[in-house]
């Protein structure tokens, strides 16, 4: 099976040795994203409802370049440094989301890159 590299201007650009998304066949591998701007790859201002919510739109960037949509998301992890948080990124995921609902993971960890407080990966399955 073929692997194609999925890339956007929309979302961040990897700060290390990975691609945005691969994707292989039906399914997309979306690396993890953290709430950095696009454009000036600093984190977003703001508080974690901002971040989680960059989160969310880097992950839909990055889907939509591989031809799909939050929606077509299987598996969807979230790490926090703070699970305290967890109630708020369920609130706004249930802004970006609709049933049903993607498989879900959440870890509490003790650092991120650049000193976020959440990133996320996901697993998007296209045509389905």
């Amino acid at each position: 099976m073929a692997r194609e590299i999925v890339h956007t201007d929309k979302a961040p650009q990897a700060i290390g040795t990975y691609s945005q998304a691969v994707r292989c066949g039906d399914t997309v591998y979306l690396s993890g994203q953290i709430p950095l701007v696009p454009d000036t790859m600093e984190l977003v201002d703001g508080d974690m409802e901002a971040q989680v919510r960059r989160v969310f739109d880097n992950l839909a960037a990055v889907a939509g370049a591989a031809g799909g949509s939050l929606a077509d998301i299987a598996k969807l992890n979230i790490f926090l440094t703070d699970l305290g948080h967890f109630p708020l990124v369920n609130q706004v995921m249930a802004e970006y989301f609709h049933e049903p609902y993607p498989a879900r993971a959440a870890v509490g960890v003790a650092a991120l890159p650049k000193g976020a407080e959440v990133e996320m990966d996901a697993i998007l399955v296209l045509g389905g």
